[in-house]
């Protein structure tokens, strides 16, 4: 697999066909264009989330057509979209103080230095949180609510990419479940070839990985070592769980990134970034891999299973 060492940058050039755009940008035939930055692999199909962005950008009425650039910052885009958050996210922070960001999914953008308040973020930079760091400390709760007898965990993570706040929260919810973390390093497929060695000997109780939109592109391999190894798994993206995880809890992020197209919407539109509050999400998703828990010879809770939002058969 090929991965970008740092982001994918794409630019869209967008044309509105619904509304004035901002006075002087009409009088100047201007056609505004956006940075969209993010961390992933390279791939020419676009991910749901990306998808989910675009599809929000024609709702409302704009028609992108793209190219690739190396510099943003450089090439005087109109906004930066920094996607997932994370690296892409404080790289556009630091490039520019005077471009908006639109972030899709910040762990606490307050915590990291990004915004001054949620309600009035002050900068150059609005968008979503995802609540990563809450998040993180609600999916071990599950887990051992799921599998009570998981006492040592494997969490598999990015020291480059993978969020902080999410580690923490997942630390202390585990001192707090009496559950034992072992933290395992993952930056690209050779270092999961590693790790998967060192589990088949250490043989934990579960496996988690933490946000990273770097590696969630090795869902599958992971999803099959884990029931291959009858590990019992959670995770931060619905993806992972129909991979073949066992379960995962997360924001709607499609949804997410679907609302990014209104922030930028707003700006094209003359709003200013330090007006626009950050939003949280409002929808939680519980989604559980039955086949995956038969597999494991795992019997899941009826108090789990009524509040899923999805059950995979």
């Amino acid at each position: 697999m090929r991965l970008i060492g740092l982001a994918v940058i794409l630019t869209l050039t967008l044309s509105f066909a619904l509304a004035p755009i901002a006075a002087e940008a009409q009088q100047a035939g201007k056609i505004p264009r956006l940075g969209y930055l993010v961390l992933a692999p390279l791939s020419d199909k676009p991910s749901p989330e990306r998808a989910a962005f675009l599809a929000g950008l024609r709702e409302l009425g704009w028609i992108d057509g793209k190219s690739i650039a190396k510099e943003l910052v450089r090439m005087k885009v109109d906004i930066i979209v920094a996607a997932g958050g994370g690296a892409p996210l404080r790289a556009a922070k630091q490039a520019t103080s005077t471009i908006p960001i639109v972030m899709t999914g910040s762990a606490d953008p307050v915590a990291e230095g990004l915004v001054a308040s949620m309600a009035r973020p002050g900068g150059n930079v609005t968008g979503s949180s995802l609540m990563i760091a809450e998040l993180g400390s609600k999916r071990l709760e599950l887990l051992k609510e799921a599998v009570p007898r998981v006492a040592r965990l494997a969490v598999l993570l990015n020291p480059v990419t993978s969020d902080k706040l999410e580690l923490q929260a997942t630390r202390a919810a585990a001192r707090r479940l009496g559950v034992a973390l072992k933290l395992m390093e993952v930056r690209n497929a050779d270092d999961l070839i590693r790790v998967f060695a060192a589990l088949e000997k250490e043989r934990p109780d579960g496996l988690t990985m933490l946000f990273d939109a770097l590696t969630t592109g090795y869902r599958g391999l992971v999803g099959d070592f884990a029931k291959k190894q009858k590990l019992p798994t959670v995770f931060g993206a619905r993806e992972f769980t129909e991979a073949g995880g066992l379960m995962s809890y997360s924001p709607d992020v499609a949804e997410g990134f679907r609302r990014a197209a209104g922030y930028v919407d707003k700006i094209l539109k003359g709003a200013k970034p330090s007006d626009l509050p950050v939003e949280q999400p409002t929808k939680f998703e519980l989604v559980i891999n039955l086949k995956t828990a038969k597999a494991l010879g795992l019997t899941i809770p009826q108090s789990i299973l009524v509040r899923a939002d999805q059950v995979i058969e």
